[in-house]
């Protein structure tokens, strides 16, 4: 049977995500394949430790210009919304940082003047992490001018044969699109505060018109505040879990541990959820049949 791909997730940032997503690949008493797909500033290694054993480059391609082919009549750079290319005089201005690798430019140059070439923008990192974790990250060079080719590129290593976790960039901007695209569940992380409902309303309605079934934790939940509660009440939401405001779970965190290694009944709570998101991922696959 396929492993669902989950998506963790969050309108903002400092939910928690990551490490909820660590949570949630630790307790899952399977194989694993870890995606930190916040490649701007993957985190996600404090909490699983991996060894990487493996580094490949990710590259988008820019425009080379022939000047023995180019006539400087500009429409690369009238074309080019970026303003990666300039035409000044007999000359053709390049500003590969700004380039997003559209291929106007070469496609519609009336010389063929233009030919695409790689320049990389990121890296690809992989390596086995404890309880079975097969874990990848990206990271975005400084100055690089876009994040979803890196997080396709670590998308791409994942196999369907095992539970796939992918841990999202903060907000529900371009990134957090590509990170959805193919996803089986997205688990939204929340806190319970009037912009923790704010953002994660934007969340709800990014993931549902990807048609993405979702479901909501609550983080540092305290129970005199239900304003989250009353949010998915509203709307249909499942709230499938809630970890409480804990001292504890605080100072596990702020040593680089995830909560469930040290708070127990966190990791069968993590567990029983897993195992509500597989039955729901199932039975929307076959609805779909």
């Amino acid at each position: 049977m396929k492993k669902p791909v989950i998506t963790v997730a969050s309108g903002k940032g400092g939910t928690g995500k990551t490490t909820v997503a660590s949570c949630l690949a630790i307790s899952a008493g399977q194989p694993v394949q870890f995606l930190d797909c916040d490649v701007e500033e993957p985190n996600a290694s404090i909490f699983l430790k991996p060894e990487f054993t493996s580094t490949k480059p990710v590259s988008l391609e820019v425009p080379d210009i022939d000047y023995n082919k180019c006539s400087f009549c500009g429409k690369c750079a009238d074309i080019c919304m970026y303003n990666a290319l300039a035409v000044a005089g007999d000359q053709i201005l390049t500003f590969p940082e700004l380039c997003h690798s559209c291929g106007g430019c070469w496609v519609l140059c009336p010389e063929k003047a233009i030919t695409p070439v790689p320049r990389e923008i990121g890296i690809i990192e992989s390596g086995p992490a404890q309880k079975n974790i097969e874990f990848w990250q990206g990271k975005l060079h400084v100055g690089a001018p876009t994040t979803p080719p890196v997080i396709n590129a670590v998308k791409n290593e994942a196999v369907k044969e095992h539970l796939t976790i992918l841990d999202a960039p903060p907000g529900t901007s371009c990134p957090v699109v590509e990170t959805l695209e193919g996803t089986d569940f997205a688990l939204l992380v929340t806190e319970p505060t009037l912009m923790g409902r704010n953002d994660l309303d934007l969340a709800v309605q990014l993931a549902r018109k990807l048609n993405i079934p979702c479901g909501v934790i609550i983080n540092r939940s305290e129970e005199q505040y239900d304003i989250i509660e009353k949010y998915c009440k509203e709307n249909s939401v499942p709230v499938l879990m809630k970890i409480p405001q804990d001292r504890e779970i605080a100072r596990v965190y702020a040593r680089g541990t995830a909560p469930v290694e040290t708070v127990p009944h966190l990791k069968e709570d993590f567990k029983n959820m897993l195992e509500y998101i597989e039955r729901v991922t199932v039975f929307e696959r076959n609805s779909s049949n």
